[in-house]
């Protein structure tokens, strides 16, 4: 399974592909989305409510899980993450410390002696509960990398297919592009690297010096870019064959994935068509590579 190699220029991707065709030196960019955790709320013995379990939705990222903690236990702003080298979670070597990707998306119960670090290591012991073990197990192995790998595979088809009946697809093209050695390209990683979410990516991103540029660097990401549901991995585990290495979404609901640089730009051509003949860049990824910028 390649990982992190130097930098190669190539053919570019774009995110859950609203990928398009950028003119050269066009920006086209996109305010930070910011996506709330929620919170079921109930009432304590003098009345008053407060929360009593915390939902995590899959996709959301280590530094949403912890300032949603710290809402939900009425904490100062940053108290979970200075509680994580308290908290000694078990992670696999490869991810030095870092929980992304081990804070599993579930409904976590809320009681009045909830600490942010018994908070944390139930996501975690969870996490370890659906990966280890069973079909993600075997489908690393079957695909010859270990299950962090597999993690950070899934957390970008989390945030790259637009559909969970995408997800498959978008994991192949993954792997295909992978075992090509061609650079994976995806905005997601981008906009990981950029602490933002955002459908447009500049040329200027494309250039960011990350170890999560995927338009520069070979290989996955060094952690995960997200925490990933039971869907995504199970697409990461067990991809259906396909020879696809560019995705696009022309609109919703039509994705279309191909193994044809040509057919992809004029799938592109047909997206920048609908969007109003404004070109914007996409990332790679399972999205689908186009020319000089290109889309996923």
């Amino acid at each position: 399974m390649q990982m992190n190699t130097p930098p190669r220029s190539t053919i570019r991707l774009t995110r859950r592909g609203r990928a398009a065709l950028i003119a050269t030196g066009a920006v086209v960019a996109a305010a930070a989305v910011a996506v709330p955790l929620l919170l079921s709320v109930g009432s304590d013995e003098g009345g008053a409510e407060r929360p009593t379990s915390l939902v995590v939705p899959e996709g959301r990222r280590a530094v949403q899980v912890y300032e949603a903690v710290d809402k939900a236990l009425g904490l100062p702003a940053g108290s979970t993450k200075k509680s994580l080298a308290k908290a000694r979670l078990s992670l696999p070597a490869e991810a030095q410390g870092n929980p992304e990707g081990y804070l599993f998306p579930a409904t976590y119960p809320l009681a009045k002696k909830t600490t942010p670090e018994s908070l944390l290591t139930f996501m975690v012991e969870t996490a370890h509960k659906k990966f280890n073990g069973g079909q993600v197990t075997a489908g690393a192995q079957r695909n010859a990398m270990n299950v962090y790998q597999a993690v950070t595979i899934a957390s970008i088809v989390q945030a790259e297919a637009a559909t969970t009946a995408d997800m498959g697809k978008v994991a192949r093209v993954v792997f295909n592009r992978l075992e090509r050695g061609m650079p994976l390209q995806m905005d997601s990683t981008l906009n990981y690297a950029l602490n933002r979410s955002t459908l447009d990516t500049s040329v200027a991103d494309t250039k960011i010096d990350s170890p999560y540029n995927s338009y520069r660097r070979m290989g996955l990401p060094p952690t995960p870019i997200a925490n990933p549901g039971e869907d995504a991995m199970r697409a990461a585990s067990n991809p259906p064959p396909g020879d696809w290495l560019y995705f696009v979404t022309v609109k919703p609901g039509d994705t279309r994935f191909t193994a044809s640089y040509e057919e992809h730009l004029r799938n592109v051509a047909e997206f920048n068509q609908r969007r109003g003949g404004q070109p914007s860049s996409a990332s790679t990824g399972p999205s689908a590579a186009s020319p000089s910028p290109t889309s996923g």
